[in-house]
């Protein structure tokens, strides 16, 4: 290998290093910001503690939704099919909020089934099309093409 091969190389593999060091550090820095939530199956087999911060999602369960008498506080339950687990919420619920729908939930375990929600997120349906994609499929369908 002559001199300037080496010179290269030696830049290149420096550039491979910096390049991964800077990788790494992004990375860790992410780490803290992902939010990832836990399905009321997984919540029930992790290691957790009363007063641990949370964050959850899944389906809220049919005929589960109950307002308390000043209308301020909500208590349902929050399912992924398998288990359940009980949410009390004190706040204004999302418009999207409903029996059925897919919501995220962030708040702190009372105990390994009840959840004092500090935050209801609903989620959008996957079924969601702008309308004026909607609006030209159904014109197309219409039209017999």
């Amino acid at each position: 290998m002559n001199r300037k091969q080496k010179l290269r190389l030696t830049g290149i593999i420096s550039l491979l290093l910096i390049i991964c060091a800077a990788i790494s550090l992004i990375l860790y820095a992410l780490k803290q910001n992902i939010n990832l939530f836990y399905t009321p199956t997984q919540l029930l087999q992790a290691h957790t503690i009363p007063g641990q911060i949370v964050r959850m999602g899944g389906y809220v369960a049919e005929k589960s939704v109950q307002y308390d008498s000043s209308g301020t506080g909500v208590r349902f339950i929050i399912t992924d099919k398998k288990n359940n687990l009980i949410v009390n919420y004190h706040g204004v619920l999302p418009s999207l909020f409903r029996e059925g729908q897919g919501i995220v939930v962030t708040g702190k375990l009372i105990n390994p089934h009840v959840l004092m929600a500090d935050q209801v997120l609903a989620k959008h349906d996957e079924k969601y099309m702008p309308w004026p994609l909607a609006k030209e499929l159904k014109k197309g369908e219409s039209n017999g093409t």
